[in-house]
C-alpha cells in the first residue's frame, strides 16, 4: 500500500469514529469527511470512443455491377399494379352465331348459275346464284294480274263515287264498285306478300311491271350477310326446294368476331359473369388476346357435365380460325394497389418474408409485410415505397450469398 494513502485511511477512520460517536458534530466537520471520502474513491475511467471503421450493414450482399449481370439477377422498378385473379379453362374457336347465315331458296327450281365458291368474299345483299323456276313465274304472273284488276276496279270505284256525290248514279252502284275494289286489292296484297315469301325483294316486286316475260322464271338469289363463303352445298344443275329436295345453297359466315366457346365446370361457374375479360392463347401458334364473356349457357352439357360460357374475340385479320382449340384465363377479380411486386421477388430469411432492395454497394435484404396475392404477383403493405428497385429474378442466388457470409462471420 502506498505510504501516501496511509494518512488519508487513518483520517477516515477517525472521522467515521466522530461521526458515530459524536451526532452532535458540527456540519463543517460532516463536510469535510464527506471531501475526504470522495477524494480517497478511485475514479472510474472514461470510456473510450469506438475506433476504427463503422460496421457494415447485416442483411448486405455485395456485388459490383458485372457480378449481378453475370449472375442474370434481373432489378425492376416498385410501382403500383393490378392484382388479378384467373380461372383457367379450355376453349374452342367457334363462328359467331349471331353473324352466321345459310342461303337458301324457299321455292322449288334448278339452280343455272352459281356465282361464288368456297372462300369466297361475299357482300350482303350481293346475286350469289340464279335460279329458274316455274313457281315463281306463277306467282310473278298472278301478281300482275292482281295489281292490273286492282288499279282498274280502282279507277271505276273513284268514277263512281264521284256519280254519287253528285247525286248522279246510285248509292247502290258506289256501294258495289267500293266492294269490288276492296276484294281486288286484298287479293293483290296477299300476291305481292307470296313473292316476298318467295325471296323477291321490293326492288324486285316495284320492278316486275317492266320485266320480259321470258325472265319470269328467273329468280336471283341474294346473301343476307356480307362474309366469306365456307360452304356449298349444291352443283349446277341440281334441282332444289321442297320435297326432300336440297334447299340451302350456300353458307357465309362473317369472322370479323368469332366466338370462345369455354367449359367452365360447375364449381367454378359462381366466379364466372358477364363482361368479364378472357386472356386467349392459340394452342398451335401462341398467338395471345383479350375477350370478353356475353353468353352463360344455364344448362351443363349433357356429354362433359360443363357448363357453357361463351367470350367475344375480336377478330379483324381472321388469324383465328373455327375449330381452333385454346387456352383461356378467365379474369374473376381485378383489384388495384399501391405496391405490388412479382412473387419471385421474395425470399423468406428467418422465417420472415424479405426482398433484396438494390443498394449502390450491391443488394440489401429487407424484411416486408405482404397483403393479398394472385397467380404472379404480390402486394407490399410496409418495407417498399414506390420507385425503390429490387431484385425479381434469380433472387435465390442473393440468398445464397447473404447465408455464406453469415456463415464465415
Amino acid at each position: 500500500m502506498s505510504r501516501r494513502l496511509i494518512p488519508v485511511l487513518l483520517a477516515l477512520a477517525g472521522g467515521v469514529l466522530i461521526a458515530t460517536w459524536w451526532p452532535g458534530a458540527p456540519d463543517a466537520v460532516r463536510t469535510m469527511l464527506a471531501g475526504a471520502r470522495g477524494a480517497a474513491a478511485p475514479a472510474k475511467p472514461e470510456p473510450h470512443a469506438a475506433a476504427g471503421p463503422e460496421p457494415e450493414r447485416s442483411g448486405l450482399v455485395k456485388l459490383t455491377d458485372g457480378q449481378v449481370g453475370k449472375a442474370g439477377i434481373r432489378t425492376d422498378e416498385v410501382g403500383g399494379g393490378n392484382l388479378s385473379r384467373h380461372l383457367h379453362v379450355p376453349g374452342t374457336i367457334v363462328p359467331n352465331a349471331n353473324l352466321t347465315a345459310r342461303i337458301a331458296v324457299k321455292t322449288t327450281g334448278t339452280v343455272v348459275e352459281l356465282r361464288k365458291g368456297l372462300g369466297d368474299k361475299v357482300a350482303k345483299g350481293e346475286v350469289v346464284a340464279l335460279l329458274d323456276s316455274r313457281e315463281i313465274a306463277d306467282a310473278k304472273g298472278e301478281y300482275l294480274a292482281a295489281r292490273v284488276s286492282a288499279a282498274l276496279q280502282k279507277t271505276l270505284y273513284e268514277r263512281d263515287k264521284e256519280l254519287w256525290d253528285r247525286r248522279i248514279s246510285s248509292e247502290q252502284q258506289y256501294l258495289r264498285s267500293q266492294a269490288s275494289y276492296q276484294d281486288l286489292k286484298v287479293k293483290e296484297d296477299a300476291a305481292r306478300r307470296k313473292l316476298t315469301f318467295l325471296g323477291l325483294s321490293q326492288a324486285e316486286i316495284q320492278a316486275l311491271p317492266n320485266q320480259p316475260e321470258a325472265q319470269f322464271e328467273r329468280q336471283e338469289i341474294r346473301s343476307p350477310l356480307g362474309g366469306k363463303v365456307v360452304e356449298r352445298r349444291v352443283d349446277l344443275g341440281a334441282a332444289v326446294g321442297r320435297d326432300n329436295l336440297e334447299t340451302e345453297l350456300y353458307s357465309v359466315v362473317d369472322l370479323s368476331t368469332v366466338w370462345v366457346d369455354l367449359a367452365v365446370s360447375p364449381g367454378d361457374l359462381p366466379l364466372v359473369r358477364e363482361g368479364q375479360t378472357v386472356a386467349v392463347r392459340a394452342e398451335a401458334t401462341g398467338e395471345a388476346a383479350r375477350a370478353r364473356i356475353v353468353i352463360i349457357v344455364p344448362v351443363l352439357d349433357q356429354a362433359t357435365r360443363a357448363a357453357r360460357v361463351v367470350a367475344e374475340l375480336a377478330n379483324p385479320d381472321e388469324t383465328w380460325r373455327p375449330g381452333s382449340f385454346v387456352g383461356a384465363e378467365i379474369v374473376i377479380s381485378d383489384k388495384p394497389v399501391r405496391v405490388l411486386i412479382p412473387a419471385s421477388a421474395i425470399q423468406t430469411l428467418e422465417g420472415r418474408p424479405n426482398v433484396f432492395v438494390r443498394v449502390p454497394a450491391g443488394f440489401e435484404a429487407r424484411p416486408v409485410k405482404l397483403g393479398r396475392s394472385d397467380d404472379a404477383a404480390v402486394e407490399v403493405t410496409e418495407g417498399l415505397e414506390p420507385g425503390e428497385a429490387v431484385a425479381v429474378a434469380n433472387t435465390f442466388t442473393l440468398k445464397s450469398e447473404l447465408g455464406k457470409a453469415a456463415a464465415e462471420d
